[in-house]
């Protein structure tokens, strides 16, 4: 718990969501926790990091590699 504490601020997190995330307290409804929270390009959102928690290891790095392919196409067509 105490290193949840001192990584929730630079990971751009409230303590609750990363105390939540880690299945030390129960989850919010979606949308409460991110009330208040400014998200900058930099960080991870956390209903993404909820989400992308519950799949297996090799679904999150699929799920990446979607996403850099995607970025690849968008760049291409500007």
């Amino acid at each position: 718990a105490s290193i949840l504490r001192k990584i929730a601020k630079p990971l751009g997190f409230e303590e609750s969501e990363l105390f939540s995330l880690a299945g030390y307290l129960s989850a919010r409804p979606a949308g409460i926790e991110e009330g208040g929270v400014d998200y900058s390009a930099r960080q991870l959102d956390p209903y993404v990091a909820r989400i992308l928690s519950q799949e297996p290891v090799e679904v999150q790095r699929i799920v990446i590699g979607i996403l850099s392919i995607l970025k690849s196409i968008a760049k291409a067509m500007e």
